[in-house]
């Protein structure tokens, strides 16, 4: 699973980065996270606002930092 985080290094964005961490180990799932912070490449994927998330080329999710619980089902369902 690739998972990419995409933002220019808010806050916000720095906590949907570790939100999608902390549950992956939760969840025991391996995947490859990474963090966009290059404007070019984030509207590149066709979003408005950040924070969005990207799981395998996806975006899932853009404009605000979702509960654990639903990341945990975003994750479930793309894995």
């Amino acid at each position: 699973m690739e998972i990419k985080v995409l933002g220019t290094g808010c806050p916000r964005c720095r906590a949907l980065e570790r939100t999608v961490i902390d549950t992956l180990a939760a969840l025991n799932i391996d995947a490859e996270v990474s963090k966009v912070e290059d404007i070019m490449k984030i509207m590149e994927y066709g979003i408005m606002r950040t924070p969005a998330l990207v799981i395998n080329n996806k975006v899932v999710l853009s404009g605000y930092v979702p509960d654990k619980n639903e990341i945990k089902n975003l994750l479930t369902k793309y894995q």
